[in-house]
């Protein structure tokens, strides 16, 4: 990483350079927003307002439940963070997703499936950016 050395009164310092947005991937950047989604969702669910854990019970799941979705949810969250558990973190959230998916739909929620199957799309989508990258870089 470059740095700059500033002069000053005298003194000197040696501060390291801030990254352009530009040069920072965009796939970094994906991972890292799904990443943020994930951690909403986990802290959604281990707070589980009224309204989630009554939900949970709804739908056949043990009160708690909404603590294993959360903690998944997290989990995916970090290893998403990660470049190297990436591909771990995306297939985490992708079979966290179709669990949801599956949950809502077999409940006949058809109108709550549009999230759950957009977040697993877009972990399928982190996750091929990523083992491609990998498989790129082992052949090249």
């Amino acid at each position: 990483m470059k740095s700059s050395v500033f002069r000053a009164a005298g003194r000197s310092s040696v501060t390291p350079a801030i990254p352009q947005m530009s040069k920072i991937p965009w796939r970094q950047v994906f991972a890292l927003a799904l990443a943020a989604f994930f951690v909403v969702g986990s802290l959604s669910n281990i707070i589980a307002p009224g309204s989630i854990y009554e939900e949970y019970l709804k739908w056949g799941y043990p009160p708690w439940f909404h603590f294993v979705t959360g903690s998944l949810e997290f989990t995916t969250a970090v290893l998403l963070a990660r470049g190297s558990t990436r591909l771990l973190g995306a297939a985490l959230g992708c079979a966290v997703m179709l669990g949801a998916l599956a949950t809502v739909t077999l409940h006949g929620e058809y109108g709550r499936a549009a999230p759950p199957l957009v977040a697993a799309t877009l972990t399928v989508v982190v996750g091929w950016m990523t083992w491609r990258k990998r498989f790129q870089a082992r052949h090249d």
